[in-house]
């Protein structure tokens, strides 16, 4: 995708380091695959496909992430009851303060500092 000179700073905040923010996902959930008795190895390799499989629905259906979500979370059921913990701690906001984080870094390497 092109993007102004100016939104730079954005894109390495949000798709630079985006991979490395997945990555620590997939590591939350490989943890808890382990807790929940997997050995590491089935847990990495469900966390893997299911960030894939995740990443093909976004693309192939072209609805935003926040329909996708309704879609597959039942209410009253166990997504529903993992969304309503990651609310509670807060997770989206925590995530969007890192994301332009990266960005105010991105600035701040680009003025030398």
């Amino acid at each position: 995708m092109r993007v102004e000179e100016k939104m730079m700073d954005a894109v390495t905040g949000l798709s630079g380091s985006g991979p490395a923010y997945l990555f620590y996902l997939v590591e939350a959930m490989v943890e808890a695959g382990v807790a929940e008795g997997f050995t590491r190895e089935q847990a990495a390799a469900l966390a893997a496909r299911t960030v894939l499989g995740a990443a093909q629905m976004l693309e192939e259906t072209g609805l935003p992430p926040e329909e996708l979500r309704r879609r597959v979370t039942s209410p009253n059921g166990t997504t529903h009851a993992a969304i309503e913990r990651l609310d509670a701690e807060q997770v989206k906001a925590k995530i969007t303060a890192a994301v332009r984080r990266a960005a105010e870094r991105s600035r701040e390497l680009g003025r030398g500092q």
